[in-house]
């Protein structure tokens, strides 16, 4: 049959990996999204603080945990009130509408893994439309292409807003810090009152192997 033939000449190679990949794709979204991110839990408290004093021996000592005003649970070092979700997460990066979750110390590698995977959806995507294309200057050609014109552009666009997002998370990784320290670094009292800019940091390679592995 045709469909045996396209199998043997690798044509459905290409189609099926697309597929797999996009179907990767939306199961990483909801696993990202509907995952604990790491909100702090009362029980968590004494352990975290006696961890994060030998983790961390550049934060000044004298910097104690403070209690959440809405949750009313002791805050480990890196961690912030989400006032979308009603917690607080450990290692708070940010909290994403994309997902309608917040971005944490547990579901922050999944989210990198997220982004990439959509880029090369997307990235793959667009090629594809791109080459359906043969512009011509005429009327006609445009009402016929119109929709795959309009779907390029919006691939266009999303792929680029997934790139910056995935390359400035990249670099934030590379440099142990989140986008809450980044943003908001002269208000956090741990790195504030720190001798170091950035009392995490302990090299790129080290960095990377401990987020991801």
């Amino acid at each position: 049959s045709d469909l045996q033939r396209q199998e043997e000449r690798g044509e459905l190679l290409q189609p099926l990996t697309f597929v797999l990949l996009g179907l990767c794709s939306v199961l990483l979204y909801f696993k990202v999204s509907l995952m604990d991110p790491g909100f702090v839990k009362p029980e968590e408290e004494a352990g975290k603080s006696e961890e994060q004093s030998i983790v961390i021996p550049q934060v000044p000592s004298d910097i104690k945990m403070r209690r959440c005003g809405y949750c009313m649970v002791k805050q480990p070092m890196r961690a912030k009130h989400c006032q979308e979700c009603q917690h607080c997460v450990r290692r708070y990066d940010h909290h994403c509408p994309w997902i309608e979750n917040c971005v944490g110390e547990k579901n922050h590698p999944l989210f990198i893994a997220y982004l990439s995977v959509q880029l090369v959806v997307l990235l793959w995507g667009g090629h594809v439309a791109w080459s359906g294309l043969s512009f011509e200057q005429s009327w006609d050609w445009l009402k016929h292409n119109i929709f795959l014109l309009v779907s390029f552009l919006l691939i266009v666009v999303f792929t680029i807003v997934v790139l910056l997002l995935l390359i400035s998370q990249l670099y934030l990784i590379s440099c142990n810090t989140t986008t809450w320290e980044f943003m908001s670094h002269h208000r956090i009292s741990y790195l504030r009152h720190s001798e170091l800019e950035n009392p995490f940091d302990q090299g790129v390679i080290l960095n990377l192997w401990r987020f991801f592995c």
